[in-house]
């Protein structure tokens, strides 16, 4: 059985894994054995049918809610928890202005509030599933194929149980169907740039495995780390993420590495193709790229700068003297590899970029202690449900599920129900934020500074994301207007001012802020994006939810401390503000690049403005984008919007007009705080009735279509929204209607 551990490394790694706050907000899943057939233990017996019949339901109904929900874990903590929930508060039910819809709402948020209690691990955080992406566990098998762990996994006692799945036969006749898709679709030679090619998606290869050869690739020329940073084509320009994967990959493409080719890589090339390996003329098909995965089709650009790079640059780079730039180019990358990994305590920003950077340490000394280092971390990004394991999209979303659940927490008013989740909050927040830069000088290494900023994830990772680095400072702040002795000491006044000075660093000149960094380049450099099934991912963009979160963080500690760098927050506001409004789109709303979307831009894009201090009473812009809002408002009084909103950009909803929990509370929230309960309270009684009676038994909710997304049409589970945005949409309409 897998069991969820937090904040806590297993036996034998040592000092293999580092860390920079004893493993704070650390989530992996352990294999515990079962306890053998001699074993009288009737608890773990009845936990074990459990965990069976969350699969089983799952499977059959896997094409009707493909989106897992995350039971075993719920499973688990339900366990563990039970004599552990907090008590319900009694309510004095004569308290003047109590009516039915009042106590209903009441009652909810109790009920809510008492299972939410139970997901909270020790260290503060919620723990939850993060996956969506299929082709990242392939990717880690293959790494760890490639560089010789998995035979060691394979003859370990306890072995995974996603390896044990890819090799019963229930994993081989996957294999036969697939390979029936294939012969009738045409061989995969058609798999298309990096992701097909290098990287895999299910059922596809990676040159480093000896199954595509590095000739039907597009060059991945490491040269352009020499080149001067000014010019806007330097990788450091880049969007993180995507000059992250683009290191690793243009060292393995120069070094055209591939493994040794064994039995097993000969039966896998007979199997993929439909014609001889060696017969495949592979610089004819570098271009290729199957219908199903087009989405973002390579400008005619692309194809002259892939042909001059194959045709001219390569050869030459291949012979004296140029081949001695290419060394040289292959010492810079590995020296940038190793900073990354070092100072991401060997997580690495992504789970993409993870594995590559530890198929480089392999390939220049599988001895290496930074390859040692980089497999105890292998299981940060790891996790288990109903739906089997998953390599998640990250090392867990901690500190941004925490973020927004103290908020939530606060909005409902009921502190002496969930006063300890809420010391427990924040003391993780504290423990989350990044202390220190990067070591050394962070631009040397393209890196922004990072210190008094908050990650994504953990502060061992590193990372300081615009948003989360504001909603967590704002969280942070709002507990540190509580009484200490409900939710523990505020955070000091000089964390707080590393903080402003983070935030105010990662303003744009347009008044708008990026995601992780400056937008360092320009936007005409999409042209060059070589991933074919992702938008948007070459240039740092400028959000409407960064921005708008910046707004509030600000907003907030100018309250607390006007005199702190008062003329500076107040420029960057004003700015941030004049950006909000100028991205607006003509029906109201504003589109959300990281949560399906547009109900989640609105949201971010209403509360962002009213923030700051601006009067919006008669502002055309809150009125467009209430009324857009109100247009798309559902005859069950709830908002439902389909990833296809995300991929098209334009306003979509669920398929049969269904309401989702998510869209539906952020909605809710942006009504709220434009105040639409002066005007028509009906559409937002509508809407609480709708999520009152959507929550279950036992105060959970119920899972519904992926809510996440980025490079706009790569979907991802965020599985805490559905408890944390109906409590917080719920708690604002019980505490700032109801209860006035």
């Amino acid at each position: 059985m897998w069991k969820l551990k937090m904040s806590s490394t297993v036996t034998g790694e040592g000092e293999l894994v580092e860390t920079v706050n004893d493993h704070v907000g650390r989530q992996f899943w352990l294999f515990v054995p079962d306890p053998g057939d001699g074993a009288r233990n009737d608890d773990y017996q009845e936990y074990r049918r459990e965990v069976e019949e969350a699969r089983r339901r799952f499977t059959e109904n896997r094409f009707r809610a493909r989106q897992s929900s995350d039971i075993l874990m719920r499973l688990q903590f339900a366990r563990e928890k039970k004599n552990k929930a907090l008590k319900m508060v009694a309510w004095d039910e004569q308290r003047v202005g109590m009516d039915e819809e009042t106590t209903a709402v009441r009652t909810t948020l109790q009920k809510a509030l008492m299972f939410y209690s139970t997901l909270q691990s020790d260290d503060g955080f919620w723990p939850g599933d993060y996956g969506g992406p299929m082709f990242l566990l392939p990717g880690l098998v293959i790494g760890l194929y490639v560089t010789g762990v998995l035979q060691a996994v394979l003859s370990c006692e306890h072995q995974s149980e996603i390896l044990r799945y890819l090799y019963n036969h229930q994993a081989a006749r996957r294999r036969t169907l697939w390979k029936v898709w294939i012969d009738e679709e045409g061989s995969r030679l058609d798999t298309g740039s990096w992701r097909g090619n290098f990287y895999p998606i299910v059922g596809k290869d990676v040159a480093v495995l000896g199954l595509y050869d590095w000739s039907g690739n597009n060059p991945m020329p490491p040269e352009l780390w020499l080149l001067p940073y000014a010019l806007p084509i330097h990788p450091g320009r880049m969007w993180c993420h995507t000059r992250l994967v683009y290191l690793p990959m243009s060292y393995l493409y120069a070094k055209r590495y591939v493994m040794p080719v064994n039995s097993t890589v000969l039966s896998l090339r007979r199997e993929l193709y439909t014609i001889p390996y060696h017969l495949i003329e592979w610089d004819k098909i570098r271009n290729l790229c199957a219908k199903e995965d087009l989405y973002y089709p390579h400008p005619w650009v692309q194809d002259v700068l892939w042909e001059g790079l194959q045709k001219i640059v390569e050869p030459l780079l291949g012979k004296w003297p140029f081949s001695k730039l290419r060394n040289k180019a292959l010492d810079v990358v590995m020296e940038h590899i190793h900073y990354e990994d070092e100072n991401t305590r060997y997580i690495c920003i992504g789970p993409v970029n993870k594995v590559l950077n530890m198929v480089c340490c392999w390939v220049e000394d599988p001895t290496s202690e930074a390859f040692k280092r980089h497999l105890p971390r292998i299981k940060d990004y790891l996790w288990v449900s109903e739906d089997g394991m998953k390599m998640m999209g990250y090392g867990g979303s901690q500190l941004w599920d925490t973020a927004f659940a103290v908020q939530a927490l606060l909005a409902t008013n009921m502190v002496d129900l969930c006063g300890s989740m809420l010391k427990k909050a924040h003391d993780f927040i504290k423990n989350s934020q990044v202390r220190e830069n990067s070591r050394g000088n962070p631009s040397a290494w393209h890196r922004h500074i990072s210190k008094g900023g908050w990650p994504f994830s953990t502060a061992d990772n590193g990372w300081i994301v615009s948003d989360c680095a504001s909603e967590g400072f704002k969280a942070a702040l709002l507990l540190s207007q509580m009484p200490s002795n409900i939710v523990g000491e505020s955070i000091d006044a000089g964390r707080a001012f590393e903080a402003v000075n983070l935030i105010l660093s990662l303003q744009n000149g347009s008044g708008g802020f990026a995601s992780y960094e400056l937008t360092r380049s320009y936007q005409w450099l999409e042209m060059i994006n070589p991933a074919q099934i992702f938008g948007d991912i070459v240039v740092d963009y400028q959000y409407v939810e960064c921005t708008s979160a910046a707004i509030e963080a600000l907003t907030t500690f100018a309250n607390m401390y006007p005199d702190h760098r008062s003329g500076a927050i107040s420029s960057c506001i004003s700015k941030a503000v004049d950006f909000i409004e100028s991205i607006q789109l003509p029906d109201g709303s504003w589109y959300g690049s990281w949560g399906v979307c547009f109900t989640y831009g609105t949201w971010f894009g209403i509360k962002g403005l009213l923030a700051s201090g601006r009067t919006y009473e008669s502002s055309s812009h809150i009125r467009k984008a209430c009324d857009f809002l109100l247009g798309k408002q559902l005859p069950s009084g709830g908002w439902g919007e389909s990833y296809l909103s995300s991929q098209n950009k334009v306003y979509t909803n669920l398929e049969g007009n269904r309401a989702h929990l998510a869209n539906t509370s952020w909605a809710m929230l942006a009504l709220i705080e434009a105040g639409q309960a002066e005007r028509d309270l009906k559409p937002l009684r509508r809407a609480a009735k709708l999520l009152a009676k959507s929550m279950m038994d036992n105060g959970d909710f119920p899972q519904q279509e992926i809510i996440g997304v980025f490079n706009r049409n790569c979907m991802i589970s965020y599985s805490s929204y559905r408890n944390i945005f109906p409590i917080w949409a719920l708690g604002e309409y019980y505490a700032r209607v109801l209860s006035n």
